[in-house]
């Protein structure tokens, strides 16, 4: 579906926060084109030079507003809420549990999709073959329609596979239930992957939709196969090779081919790679990234840990505040314009962006271009227009309007700076540069940007003062501990593995904010000391610095950066914590994966209440590792210790002393 862009919102577009009134014929506040807008839109200004209606008009006055669009708007009927789950039926994924995993989790999901008669479901599975699934009510059972050529590929049956929820529930949970059973004898190892989604999508192209694909193994028959390049990746890592960064570009051009396919159609793919071999998400990570989907990545795959952590991400995945067939439009005033955009969508024209998906975790960034010059004291305004169906079917304009005051003092702009912003877009930035540039050179890229931010302050904002101290802006006094934690970070380091480096830098284009910095530098506690009287369930203890001094041999520390969480046992530690922890009395008796468990004493209710304010702060289950000193588990942990000099990097303070450096050199 081609959406029309917003150039005709009228006033929803040209006029939001203008104060113009007396002409029907105007030049928007937020926009270097005129705009006709309706004769009953005049009003008279007030003493104040404001129009008399503007606190009355939600388009005036506030920051977002959202408008029901009208039919000029729609190409077609808004889609309904269609949902089709694809799931890997592969050997592997079988003998693994990640098969059953993703049934349970789909089974489980099923009430909270939405309710009516707009909710269309569809379930296919797939190893060599597509095996795709009649639903009809009228049938006894589920009917396996299978698809065994998966060079041309076809969909059977269109109108029986995509059902409407509340006709098929039955047979679809009971397909759910026996899906594992299924296939728990078969032999086949092959993954038609890239066949399989383009089944699905033409299953969907007619209405469009979210295409839920649960994949374990890489894809090595059908459309789009795939060898391994993990040991051709190994080799150029040892060898130091400059071209060790192009493993990280997909394979060739067939999935980003279909990719683009499925966003013209408004197909949305998520991926669920529940894995525990290498399967090229640098390839397969391009479906989600065009169609404004998402990679969800469990290496290795634990059946004993990770069902609930996959729940958790598909309930969310469906449950939160999203929208469907959208296209999005950033507008400035004169003076600035956009540059570019970046996160997971598809671009077909220069000023606007198709995401067939948009959910509240998604995260956009725009690059601004200041082209002309801006006058003091004057302001700079910024519209966003998202063009949207909602998933019960209103097609609505979300409308987000921003006004910031310019100034010709720089003190001003470091003043009021936010530091997680600009190390967002510092992290998206670099994430841009790795599959294209060697990591030494990213790495040099962004330790010279924040030597120039700081230098730009030294230079023109601080007061004169000893060229021997090392001067910080109040608001950006942590941005080289951020800098050196993302340069020690799993995408800039050369010790990771390919598949994790790839999902490090799909995970980063479309990170919200808020997790950014968590990414980089995650929170540390000690939970050895809670306080079971200390605070409310809401309660947190206070962080600790990311360095080994921090640790102590008798402590026990939760660490967590959002997606995952370590958990470290020191060599000494109180075989009575342990105990009323985690149900062991020493530490070599803890298995390395573990789902937290809540015993009946006080330490252990104060340390599920801190697991779960966590959990509800990043919209993630958290996966749980148990990390001891002395194994490969242990040194994971204190790789993390971001402040301490390791392979990664130098310490805090020498990279503070590097910092210091580079600002006097350029002083003088």
């Amino acid at each position: 579906m081609h959406c029309r862009p917003f150039d005709n919102l009228g006033y929803a577009m040209g006029f939001a926060g203008s104060t113009y009134g007396s002409s029907s014929s105007v030049r928007g506040a937020y926009s270097r084109f005129t705009v006709d807008t309706p004769r009953e839109y005049h009003c008279n200004l007030g003493p104040d030079g404001r129009r008399r209606d503007a606190n009355e008009r939600p388009e005036l006055c506030k920051g977002a507003v959202e408008f029901v669009a009208s039919k000029e708007y729609m190409v077609r009927d808004p889609m309904p809420a269609v949902y089709f789950f694809l799931i890997d039926a592969s050997m592997n994924a079988v003998q693994t549990g990640a098969t059953a995993a993703a049934c349970s989790a789909i089974n489980q999901v099923i009430s909270d999709l939405p309710e009516g008669p707009r909710t269309l479901v569809g379930i296919a599975t797939f190893d060599s073959t597509i095996q795709f699934y009649n639903l009809k009510r009228a049938l006894q059972q589920p009917l396996m329609l299978i698809v065994p050529d998966i060079q041309d590929v076809y969909t059977p049956l269109e109108t029986d596979v995509i059902v409407q929820l509340s006709e098929c529930r039955q047979h679809l949970e009971l397909l759910l239930e026996n899906i594992p059973t299924m296939f728990q004898s078969s032999t086949t190892v092959e993954s038609c992957f890239g066949a399989a989604i383009k089944a699905a999508y033409l299953a969907m192209k007619s209405s469009g939709g979210k295409l839920l694909v649960f994949q374990s193994v890489m894809p090595s028959v059908g459309i789009g196969a795939l060898s391994s390049r993990e040991a051709e990746g190994r080799t150029h890592i040892i060898a130091g090779e400059k071209e060790a960064h192009k493993l990280l570009l997909p394979a060739d051009k067939i999935l980003k081919t279909m990719a683009t396919e499925f966003a013209e159609y408004q197909v949305c793919v998520d991926v669920f790679i529940t894995t525990q071999t290498y399967v090229d998400i640098a390839s397969i990570s391009v479906i989600p990234r065009t169609t404004g989907g998402q990679v969800y990545y469990y290496y290795p795959f634990s059946v004993v840990s990770d069902p609930a952590k996959l729940y958790n991400d598909l309930r969310w995945n469906i449950t939160r505040p999203q929208g469907f067939e959208a296209v999005m439009r950033v507008r400035c005033s004169q003076g600035i314009q956009v540059q570019d955009y970046s996160g997971n969508f598809c671009k077909r024209i220069p000023t606007d962006i198709d995401l067939p998906g948009i959910d509240c975790d998604k995260c956009i960034l725009v690059t601004l271009e200041h082209d002309d010059k801006l006058q003091d004291s004057f302001e700079c305004a910024f519209q966003c227009a998202l063009l949207y169906t909602t998933v019960y079917g209103q097609r609505r304009i979300r409308v987000t309007n921003l006004s910031l005051p310019c100034t010709n003092m720089l003190s001003n702009l470091f003043r009021s700076a936010d530091l997680d912003t600009q190390f967002a877009c510092l992290l998206k930035r670099a994430a841009i540069e790795i599959p294209t540039s060697p990591l030494v050179q990213v790495r040099e890229q962004v330790t010279n940007l924040c030597i120039n931010i700081l230098f730009s302050y030294r230079k023109f904002c601080a007061t004169v003062s000893s060229s021997g101290q090392l001067i910080l802006p109040e608001a950006l006094k942590l941005l080289p501990l951020y800098t050196l934690a993302l340069i020690k970070s799993t995408g800039l380091r050369n010790d990771g593995r390919i598949d994790e480096r790839s999902f490090w830098f799909n995970y980063v284009s479309s990170l919200s904010t808020p997790l950014a910095v968590p990414l980089v530098y995650p929170r540390m506690f000690a939970i050895h000391n809670l306080n079971p009287k200390e605070g409310d369930e809401s309660f947190l203890p206070p962080t600790i610095p990311l360095s080994s001094e921090h640790v102590s041999d008798d402590g026990i520390y939760l660490l967590e950066n959002g997606e995952d969480a370590l958990i470290y046992f020191g060599s000494s530690v109180d075989s009575n914590i342990l105990q009323q922890l985690f149900g062991f009395t020493s530490v070599e008796e803890g298995p390395t994966q573990f789902v937290i468990q809540q015993f009946d004493n006080p330490l252990s209710n104060k340390f599920n209440d801190v697991v779960n304010v966590v959990r509800r702060q990043r919209c993630s289950y958290l996966r749980m590792e148990l990390c001891k000193k002395g194994e490969a588990s242990g040194m994971r942990f204190f790789s993390c210790m971001v402040e301490d000099k390791n392979a990664s990097g130098p310490s805090y303070v020498e990279f503070l002393v590097h910092i210091h450096r580079q600002i006097q050199m350029k002083m003088s």
